[in-house]
């Protein structure tokens, strides 16, 4: 295993590029086992994610080869319904897609429990609400879902949450019932919702209320492949970049990424005294969002934002709250941060407190940011993506050298975001690391 050692408070310039989602990418390549030719995905980031879901796919049949550096092929004809290999699926959550995208294509899977990021319950009720409400048998048998399809005629479902992962199983699920209308209410439409409807719609499926909370779904009787759908510019990544960007005060561009994904997100860097306009504002692919560059001021200070929670989409993302918290370590006054949604995701704290932050944990789902506070180089222990963006964040901020472990964390969801870093000024190297030591 590896680690990354970090020299803090190097200055930063230069562009940063960002890649394509992670979120949306691994959904995409899941929805690609629903037609028999190939399909060609373009902007793929290589992310050991990805790499997992590769492997499960490969596992199961399907031809997937990498062209260039961020283009995958992916061919899913001779797939077959065999048992999955519990310990891919189990090592990440977007695996759950597979339950929506099998029972789409052959009407049943047995599929073992998906795994991921440990910050909460997570719970496959939505998913399960969904699955029943579309007529398929479930079944938990020894650690797996056996599901099967059975009689289903039109269907209108209200979800029992905005979840993101179920709102997509259920558009899997439907896109092949041909002559049927699914109707989902409350469906969640954050940005993966709407690149996996884009690429479904792609395929010729036909989907209704893309980017709104109702989703009609008009089954088809089959899909095509489709020949290089660009997989949108990652808004987390854009979003941890602007965070560090201000909190160190660095005059970075970071390029190409989508506004149109993070408009509350926006509002609330320039609540916090951000200095940051938009430039090049112009259209992507086929014009579903835009695209610019955001450019960033230094040298103002940030001033405390005094309540920040996630919210469904268009709300702020949760996944941007801890490099969110923070940035906040670095303005004055005191910050209230709310994740209502996993009560396990403050595992951060600890982290960043050991390098001087003052962040007192309210309960299970709050936190009190006090700022500005000076932060001292520390050992990070990195237990999920997001837990490893933080705390790349604040070691680049803190005085001395740290290390960050396990690095496979912060790979799962950030492409060599050590090398892309170092490009700008940073000083971060990778070196070996044992666990046990």
């Amino acid at each position: 295993m590896t680690r990354l050692k970090i020299l803090g408070q190097q200055p930063l310039r230069g562009f940063f590029d960002v890649n394509g989602s992670k979120n949306s990418a691994t959904k995409i390549l899941v929805a690609s086992l629903l037609t028999t030719d190939v399909c060609t995905i373009d902007n793929v980031p290589r992310v050991e994610d990805v790499a997992r879901l590769v492997e499960i796919l490969q596992s199961i049949g399907a031809n997937v080869a990498w062209h260039g550096q961020n283009q995958l092929a992916v061919e899913a004809k001779n797939i077959a319904v065999a048992p999955l290999d519990q310990k891919l699926v189990r090592m990440l959550r977007s695996s759950v897609m597979l339950m929506g995208a099998l029972l789409g294509r052959f009407g049943e899977t047995t599929v073992p429990t998906p795994g991921g990021d440990q910050i909460g319950a997570r719970s496959l009720s939505a998913h399960l609400h969904v699955f029943r409400r579309l007529g398929i048998e479930v079944r938990e048998v020894g650690g797996a879902f056996r599901l099967r399809q059975g009689p289903r005629g039109d269907v209108d479902m209200t979800m029992s949450e905005f979840s993101v992962t179920a709102t997509e199983n259920a558009l899997l699920a439907s896109v092949l019932s041909a002559g049927q209308t699914t109707i989902i209410r409350c469906a969640a439409a954050d940005p993966s919702v709407q690149d996996l409807c884009w690429f479904l719609e792609t395929l010729g499926a036909k989907i209704e209320g893309m980017g709104t909370h109702t989703l009609k779904v008009l089954g088809v009787t089959g899909l095509t492949g489709t020949d290089g759908y660009r997989v949108m510019p990652d808004p987390v990544e854009a979003g941890t970049m602007l965070c560090l960007a201000l909190a160190s005060h660095s005059p970075l561009r970071i390029r190409g990424f989508s506004p149109d994904f993070m408009h509350l997100e926006l509002e609330k860097f320039a609540e916090a005294g951000g200095q940051f306009s938009l430039e090049g504002n112009h259209p992507g692919p086929a014009g579903r969002y835009a695209l610019a560059d955001i450019v960033i001021e230094p040298g103002t200070e940030l001033r405390a934002v005094p309540q920040v929670h996630n919210m469904p989409y268009p709300g702020f993302c949760p996944d941007l709250l801890p490099p969110f918290a923070v940035m906040m370590t670095q303005a004055s006054g005191t910050t209230l941060i709310h994740d209502w949604m996993y009560e396990g995701r403050l595992k951060y704290v600890e982290e960043i407190n050991k390098m001087g932050a003052e962040i007192f944990t309210a309960d299970p789902h709050r936190i009190l940011v006090n700022g500005p506070s000076r932060l001292y180089a520390a050992d990070i222990t990195n237990y999920d993506i997001r837990t490893g963006a933080s705390g790349l964040v604040a070691a680049l901020l803190a005085t001395g050298t740290s290390h960050l472990a396990p690095a496979y964390q912060l790979d799962r969801g950030y492409e060599k975001l050590d090398e892309r870093l170092n490009v700008l000024g940073a000083k971060i190297e990778r070196e070996a690391w044992d666990p046990g030591s």
